[in-house]
């Protein structure tokens, strides 16, 4: 059965798959402690995301 409901989630809109969640660790100025900026980005503006 549950593999049914997961069928059905998935059947509908297929927008949340041009998105993927990226992390990266960047050093605090403050600090010097390692902090995570984590983002939802589109998945053609990834690598445009590492660069910055």
């Amino acid at each position: 059965m549950a593999k049914k409901t997961v069928a059905t989630l998935q059947t509908g809109s297929k927008e949340g798959r041009a998105y993927s969640k990226v992390i990266k660790m960047v050093k605090s100025p403050k600090t010097g402690a390692y902090i995570f900026d984590e983002q939802m980005v589109l998945n053609e503006k990834v690598q445009d995301f590492f660069k910055k």
